[in-house]
Formats: structure tokens, C-alpha cells, sequence
């Protein structure tokens, strides 16, 4: 999910050529204060544009609690594939997304921002709201709001990456990982999204093009992943028929749970 600030007109021409799975356009961070209506603009503008080259086109708006929020939402294009909505807290937040939405006329799902300390607390109700379709887990603003300190460890936002990753597990909705600030570090990057798909997140938030294939290479399943993937397979359904729920298999048991996670490797392999 490659990130562009709606502010800037180069980038965004850009996009269809950066290989990301969905493009999302940025009226909230990435948009000083005196630029909002000018990006907005932009944003309705070259909505269509990007969809009709083939990009899923996501939206991200201000918060709700700011002033640029209605303005924001009546400007989004009905072309968008979701709105972005930032720093969601409750359900009574969402269900206010959803009535902006409605009453722009716009049939349009939420993806949600989780990137406060009770947003982290109560992402499991938030991501079973009906008008949610996705989520993201954003660090930064989750640190700078539990007073912390972000370092390279990820150690301090461990319990909170987790925590979300199930919430959206239990919610049916995937959920994109934090965004790597440091963004010409490719290794912190690889091994960020490494972290990320291991936790059962769907994939990587990237604010610099390059980080796109880093993403997709981190959610993709290796060649040796689904070799072992098929050849576990196969041997587990051949026990399976002979009556046994566990083997041996190369030196590591092998019950159901191991299987579920082979298919999803391969799974992973169909959806490439």
C-alpha cells in the first residue's frame, strides 16, 4: 500500500508504475494545514485517473475530530475503492464515518486507523464494525501518544502490532502493518515486513516507492516456502488417509494446525 501525499500532483502521476497493490492518496499527515482544500481537489481529480489505470485507489481523509473532516469526505471521488479515516478511537467515530459517507451519497467502505492508545484497546469492537473493510497499525502516532520512545526494536510497540493483527483476524478484515520512516534502510524495511506478515498481517504500509518491492517480496511466499509447503502436504494427506493425524516430517511433527498454515503458503502462491 504505497502512500502519496495528495499535495503533490508528480507523485501521484506516478503511481500507476510503482507496483503497489493499492495506492493510497493523503489529505492528513503528509498535508500542511494551508495546502487541505488544494489537495483535496487534487485527490477528487486524479481519483478516477488512477483507477482507470488499474489502481485500487484508497483515500485517506482528516480526522474526525478536525476541522478539514466533512469537507474532506464530501470531496472524495465515488471512484475510490475506501476512506481512509486516521486515528479512530470508537465505534460512535465510526458510526459517524459512516453517516458522512451516507449523506455525501457516497456507497463507500472505512479503512480504519489504529494509531492511539485506545484505539489499540478497543480495536476489536472497532474492526467488527460493519462499515469497516480494512485496517492499518500506525506506530509513530501510537508512541507519540503513550509518551514513548520509538527505537528499532519494535520491543514497545510489540503488544500493540499484536493486538491489532487479531483484532482484524476476528474482525474478517486485513490489516496493514506501520509505516519504516527510515526509508532508504531497506534491511530495517525486510526485516519490519517480515515481522509483519509473521504476525498475520496482509501487508506493509510504504511511503517511498522503493519500499514496494521490499513489501511484496516480504508477503510473498518463497520458492523454498512452497516446495516444503506441497511436499508437507502431500505427506500429511497420505497419513491422513492411512489414519494418522500426526507425522513426521522431516524431523518436525506435523498435525492439522501445521497443514493450515502450509495451505495458506500456498494459498499465498494463487493470489500472487
Amino acid at each position: 500500500m504505497l502512500i502519496a501525499p495528495a499535495a503533490r500532483p508528480d507523485f501521484l502521476a506516478k503511481l500507476p508504475q510503482r507496483g503497489a497493490d493499492i495506492v493510497f492518496i493523503d489529505c492528513e499527515d503528509a498535508v500542511p494545514a494551508n495546502a487541505k482544500a488544494e489537495a483535496r481537489a487534487t485527490a477528487r481529480a486524479v481519483t478516477p485517473e488512477l483507477v482507470a489505470a488499474g489502481c485500487p485507489v484508497l483515500v485517506r481523509v482528516n480526522a474526525i475530530a478536525s476541522a478539514w473532516f466533512d469537507d474532506d469526505i464530501v470531496a472524495v471521488h465515488p471512484a475510490a475503492t475506501a476512506v481512509v479515516v486516521p486515528k479512530i478511537e470508537t465505534t460512535g467515530d465510526l458510526d459517524r464515518a459512516a453517516r458522512a459517507l451516507d449523506d455525501a451519497g457516497l456507497d463507500l467502505g472505512v479503512v480504519v486507523g489504529i494509531e492511539t492508545a485506545l484505539g489499540v484497546a478497543d480495536a476489536r469492537p472497532l474492526l467488527a464494525h460493519p462499515r469497516v473493510v480494512g485496517a492499518y497499525f500506525g506506530a509513530e502516532d501510537f508512541i507519540a501518544d503513550m509518551g514513548g520512545v520509538r527505537t528499532t526494536s519494535n520491543a514497545e510497540v510489540h503488544y500493540a502490532r499484536s493486538a491489532v493483527a487479531l483484532a482484524g483476524r476476528l474482525g474478517g478484515v486485513p490489516v496493514v502493518d506501520q509505516v519504516v520512516t527510515d526509508f532508504r534502510n531497506d534491511e530495517v524495511f525486510a526485516t519490519e515486513a517480515a515481522e509483519a506478515r509473521n504476525l498475520g498481517y496482509a501487508g506493509k504500509l510504504c511511503i517511498h516507492p522503493g519500499q514496494v518491492a521490499l513489501a511484496n517480496a516480504a508477503f510473498r511466499p518463497t520458492v523454498a516456502e512452497i516446495d516444503r509447503a506441497e511436499r508437507l502436504l502431500a505427506a500429511y494427506q497420505q497419513a491422513s488417509a492411512d489414519g494418522l493425524a500426526a507425522i513426521d516430517f522431516e524431523g518436525q511433527m506435523v498435525d492439522e494446525p501445521l497443514a493450515a498454515q502450509a495451505r495458506r503458503v500456498l494459498q499465498l502462491k494463487e493470489e500472487q
